[in-house]
């Protein structure tokens, strides 16, 4: 749809044009993400149509990573956007992060490269926290997933990370290996020297106790990167 029959209420424009109908000729992968959330919206205001609406919420919350955190409060505070409206579109973002972790745990096996594995299972989730957290994704011998324990969440410091607190979850799990997890809130996932200083700890840590760090993984903003892969705090001796 171009920018100029954005301007317009749907209603304004030729049936084949209008997002509902397109999206049932073609499949929701040809909408704009405005598009998907006036079909949503289904009704605007006051002369503001739901695709004005639209894009206003998608200006105010700073597009689909912003709406990922958004409140009711956050989106009733929008032009338009009521409580009824507010919970259908926090309900649609809901649905997506629980396809994510569902489409993670019908496949939890978890195979070369780990890095992939690991952001199959949190990036979703963790790419849009708000604050750090660290997170250590239990194996057991056949690499299958046991479960995912959150460690530590707030400002993570070579400090604070204590190596037992890290290993206590696995050690109960009697788990064969394990990949760490952390998120960056800025977006940006390169290592940091702490993160660096902290892979080593860990590696180290998990040949004395017999549970291998299989990888490091720091997660941003839309990607990630594999300490192991990048050769960082993996070095063998």
């Amino acid at each position: 749809m171009s920018q100029l029959a954005m301007l317009y209420r749907i209603q304004d424009l030729p049936v084949e044009e209008r997002p509902r109908e397109r999206l049932t000729a073609t499949g929701p992968q040809a909408l704009s993400t405005a598009e998907l959330i006036a079909v949503l919206l289904r009704t605007g205001g006051r002369g503001h149509g739901a695709m004005q609406t639209a894009q206003t919420l998608l200006q105010q919350t700073g597009g689909l990573h912003g709406l990922r955190k958004a409140s009711i409060s956050d989106l009733c505070a929008i032009p338009f956007i009521g409580p009824s409206k507010a919970a259908l579109i926090l309900a649609a973002v809901e649905l997506g992060r629980r396809l994510a972790v569902s489409d993670a745990e019908e496949a939890p096996t978890v195979s070369s490269p780990a890095a992939a594995a690991a952001a199959g299972l949190v990036q979703y989730e963790m790419s849009g926290l708000e604050q750090e957290e660290l997170r250590t994704i239990l194996l057991d011998s056949r690499n299958r997933l046991i479960r995912i324990h959150e460690v530590y969440r707030g400002s993570l410091t070579t400090s604070l990370i204590r190596t037992g607190e890290v290993f206590r979850e696995a050690i109960k799990a009697n788990a064969a290996g394990m990949i760490v997890v952390h998120n960056h809130p800025s977006g940006d996932p390169s290592p940091s020297p702490e993160d660096l200083s902290v892979t080593r700890n860990l590696v180290e840590a998990g040949r004395l106790l017999d549970i291998p760090v299989l990888d490091h993984v720091v997660i941003g903003r839309g990607r990630f990167v594999s300490m192991r892969e990048q050769g960082l705090g993996f070095m063998e001796k």
